[in-house]
């Protein structure tokens, strides 16, 4: 057997963690199907994109709409699922 060492933000990794737990399976159970499916597709096996939620242009209008909320000004609301 082979040895993989790598470095993992701690942040990335508790998360990691936490959904390898709650999916009863070890991190390198979760490490091993990943590079299992990428040998036997020679592809990432899930979609590899950028979602425009983190885009810095909409985090500075979520920051100030934060800042406005907080300053008491603007109207809090409940979010709603989007199907």
């Amino acid at each position: 057997m082979a040895q993989l060492s790598m470095r993992i933000d701690d942040g990335v990794k508790k998360r990691a963690e936490i959904a390898c737990e709650a999916l009863g399976m070890t991190m390198t159970t979760a490490i091993n199907i990943y590079l299992v499916k990428l040998g036997n597709e020679m592809r990432i096996p899930f979609d590899v994109s950028v979602d425009p939620f983190y885009s810095y242009e909409n985090q500075k209008v979520l920051a100030r709409s934060i800042g406005q909320l907080n300053a008491g000004h603007g109207t809090e609301h409940e979010l709603k699922e989007v199907d």
